[in-house]
């Protein structure tokens, strides 16, 4: 399988390239941009977390310690003294970060249920909750962080399919198959639960229409073929410049270059809130 740096690198960029396209269509704001692609970031990672001593594995049970250490923490904040509060927020974060990762990985194995689609759609339909309810970030933009954390997920199982094919050695090793699946079809107990919990996440999700209808947006993919190509040159250098009927260079028109843009000015922005949508 491919190791941490090469999955987080391939998932870093190909997250950046696709937060470059939002941007360029118009799809989402500045502000949150950093944002969606972290969520594409962690999706390249997240499906080693069934790995025990694995660094995604390790880095998620410490986040879910300290966000339910701060939760005990407001939850008892005015019940009991300070030290007591300090030895609550001590006991929740060495019971998650120690003994849930134990109980976790007892009942989980490397590429089970987790190297799989469907866990994928649990993981971004999970996103789309976070975003719009924890977060408070806008319906569009909930789904879109889920796409993103979608993205990221594929590209980490599709990454240990292509290597496990040994190219140089013309031949393919025993784990083909087991990265990349729909369900795991080994543990059906599993599949079944993570089939369940995902119907359950997606009932809190937000509304789909605004995600939806900002996609499908004619304007949006107008103003992303403007300006997915260079049109005088790339950097400036046309390589390839316009002829008359005499095969002579003709010369740059700026005054056709201004009105080809004229009334239609890209203007970075994000998909609208789809809170009054019904669901």
């Amino acid at each position: 399988m491919a190791n941490f740096p090469t999955h987080i690198g391939i998932g870093t960029l190909g997250s950046g390239l696709l937060a470059t396209l939002t941007l360029a269509a118009d799809v989402v704001a500045p502000e949150n941009v950093v944002a969606v692609t972290a969520a594409g970031v962690l999706g390249s990672v997240l499906p080693d977390i069934d790995l025990k001593d694995s660094r995604p594995s390790k880095a998620m049970f410490s986040g879910l310690a300290a966000f339910f250490s701060f939760i005990a923490l407001f939850l008892f904040v005015d019940r009991v003294s300070i030290a007591e509060l300090w030895l609550i927020a001590l006991a929740v974060f060495l019971a998650v970060r120690y003994v849930a990762h134990y109980v976790f990985h007892k009942m989980s194995y490397h590429r089970g249920i987790y190297h799989s689609v469907l866990a994928g759609v649990f993981f971004a339909f999970l996103t789309a909750a976070i975003f719009r309810h924890l977060l408070g970030r806008p319906d569009g933009v909930a789904w879109l962080a889920a796409a993103f954390m979608f993205f990221g997920y594929m590209t980490h199982l599709l990454l240990d399919e292509i290597y496990s094919v040994d190219v140089m050695d013309t031949r393919i090793k025993a784990s083909f198959g087991t990265a990349l699946k729909l369900f795991d079809h080994r543990k059906l107990g599993h599949s079944a639960a993570m089939a369940v919990a995902t119907a359950a996440v997606y009932m809190v999700t937000p509304p789909t229409e605004t995600f939806i209808e900002g996609m499908a947006s004619r304007p949006m993919w107008t103003s992303l073929q403007q300006r997915l190509l260079p049109k005088d040159g790339w950097f400036g250098v046309d390589l390839l410049p316009r002829r008359n009927a005499a095969g002579q260079p003709l010369a740059p028109d700026p005054q056709a270059a201004a009105r080809s843009t004229e009334g239609a000015p890209i203007v970075t922005g994000t998909l609208p809130d789809g809170a009054k949508d019904p669901k």
